[in-house]
């Protein structure tokens, strides 16, 4: 029901940002829960932060508190996910995903932005 492409991925040195974007195509995107996930080679996929579809409601990972920060604009149906301060161990694909407000697990998901950091 709804689509996701993830972009704003690159490669950055040590201490850069990057902004991430996730546009979304669908006609109830204000009611879907948004959030980013990341994947590091021959790692699991792990939660980074999440953002509601009420305002204020934010969840973010213990490891990118502080760095990292999740808005949305649902008038242009886009999830960003400012990031600052990368350091190496942030290299990973990410991933957006989405859940509806009436469901218990994200179900819909991008194909993914490649993030590189070096040192």
């Amino acid at each position: 029901q709804v689509q996701l492409v993830e972009s704003g991925g690159g490669s950055v040195q040590a201490g850069g940002s990057l902004r991430l974007s996730c546009a979304a195509s669908g006609r109830t995107f204000s009611q879907y829960t948004v959030g980013w996930f990341r994947q590091a080679p021959g790692k699991e996929r792990e939660f980074v932060a999440s953002i509601g579809w009420r305002p204020g409601i934010t969840y973010n990972r213990d490891a990118v508190l502080g760095r990292f920060a999740i808005s949305r604009d649902n008038v242009k149906n886009t999830v960003y996910l400012q990031m600052n301060s990368l350091k190496p161990e942030d290299t990973a694909v990410y991933y957006c995903a989405a859940r509806h407000s009436t469901d218990s697990e994200f179900g819909y998901w991008g194909q993914g932005t490649q993030v590189t950091v070096s040192s």
